[in-house]
């Protein structure tokens, strides 16, 4: 890429379409401003930001049906205000669901397309909205070209036991086996920490990437070693709506029992679960920490013991562990969360300074601390970028 190029980054959601926009020419990645389009399907808001300051901002009536295409054409006209005469270079695309084909980015084409279209039951709640934005694209730029970046990607080379189900070899052959998410996220902070702490980057960190999609990452020098994701982005930790690793027997009951039809079970385990499910108020961790419901703290207390049975696992998979990173909107934001998480897990050698806790920027954990603690904001988009320019040659090449 030469001077003046930039990069569109798009992460589409069932509801939001989250965009960022990098300047691209030789050396660090520089970006430009970064926005959302949120409440698509009820209450369409644009919002687009420049240093933190709102620099573009669009509503659309309560109830408005439109496609990915108008929103986008939103955020090309405000991209476009921001090149300066320059040009966009490509866009990247955060694509849940690599399967084992894709073990880093890749140009998006028909070919391309096809093979994701197919992993779509394996991430019914993101694969449909990463692709229709793909295709949105086309649809307005087709002379832009596009990548997909995989959260699936960053574990690809795990053992083949870390990978391996209980199964009938024929079904790993066809593709049934864990593969992990979050993978994004967790190669930025994976990159963060080797500027931040490089001799605990070198060393063995458990990351937890604690959203309204949660799980953990156990990694070694930079490398995944285990996650709690698998097949899905449905196992592992509860999250908002979903209940994380059930056993398998659960399914065949509500099948027996009440009849349920896989689409039923589907919607039941992916939308109606997990916190919200636990609590019956809320899936937003702010709405249940600010509650006195005791259903909110039943919610709590199994979203944290979850959390630290697995941290125990991911220690055992790396035979022992030097750090504990927290990421993504819980775990940047939520200090009782974080608290209660390290109290239990003191056997380990966690230990918080309060204040720094209350901070919630950067290392967190009490001075002497066996097991360092550190709070890291993430930047999926950024690791996006990265990618895609990795991707797409200079016009020169």
């Amino acid at each position: 890429m030469t001077t003046g190029d930039a990069i569109l980054t798009l992460n589409a959601g069932s509801s939001s379409l989250k965009f960022s926009l990098f300047a691209a020419a030789p050396g660090a990645l520089a970006r430009l401003g970064d926005g959302q389009v949120e409440g698509i399907g009820e209450a369409p808001h644009f919002v687009a930001r420049v240093n933190g300051k709102v620099s573009a901002e669009r509503r659309w009536p309560h109830g408005a049906e439109m496609a990915h295409e108008a929103f986008l054409e939103a955020i090309f006209t405000w991209a476009d205000g921001q090149l300066a005469g320059g040009r966009l270079a490509a866009v990247g695309h955060r694509i849940v669901h690599g399967g084992a084909a894709f073990a880093g980015p890749a140009r998006l084409d028909a070919g391309v397309m096809a093979q994701l279209d197919a992993l779509t039951p394996l991430a019914p709640l993101h694969q449909p909205h990463n692709l229709a934005a793909v295709r949105a694209v086309t649809r307005i730029h087709a002379d832009v070209p596009q990548v997909g970046c995989f959260d699936t990607a960053f574990h690809h080379g795990h053992a083949p036991v870390v990978s391996r189900f209980g199964l009938p070899r024929q079904y790993e052959a066809e593709g049934v086996r864990r593969y992990g998410f979050h993978g994004l996220s967790y190669e930025y902070i994976a990159g963060r920490m080797r500027t931040l702490a490089p001799e605990l980057a070198a060393g063995r960190m458990i990351v937890a990437h604690l959203g309204n999609g949660a799980s953990l990452c156990a990694i070694q020098d930079g490398r995944s070693i285990d996650t709690t994701m698998g097949l899905t982005a449905l196992d592992g930790l509860v999250m908002g709506t979903r209940c994380g690793a059930l056993d398998p027997g659960v399914i065949l009951y509500l099948q027996q029992t009440y009849g349920m039809t896989a689409a039923e079970v589907e919607d039941l385990l992916y939308r109606r679960s997990g916190l919200l499910g636990v609590s019956g108020i809320s899936a937003d961790m702010r709405d249940l920490l600010a509650s006195d419901d005791p259903r909110a703290r039943d919610a709590i207390d199994l979203f944290v013991f979850r959390i630290v049975r697995e941290i125990g696992a991911m220690a055992a998979a790396m035979g022992g562990v030097d750090g504990l990173v927290f990421t993504a909107g819980i775990g940047e934001n939520a200090p009782r969360i974080r608290a209660e998480v390290c109290e239990r897990v003191a056997w380990l050698g966690a230990a918080l300074d309060p204040a720094a806790n209350a901070a919630g920027q950067g290392r967190i954990s009490a001075p002497g601390a066996r097991l360092q603690v550190w709070t890291i904001p993430t930047d999926e988009e950024a690791t996006i970028a990265a990618q895609t320019r990795s991707v797409i040659p200079s016009p020169n090449d």
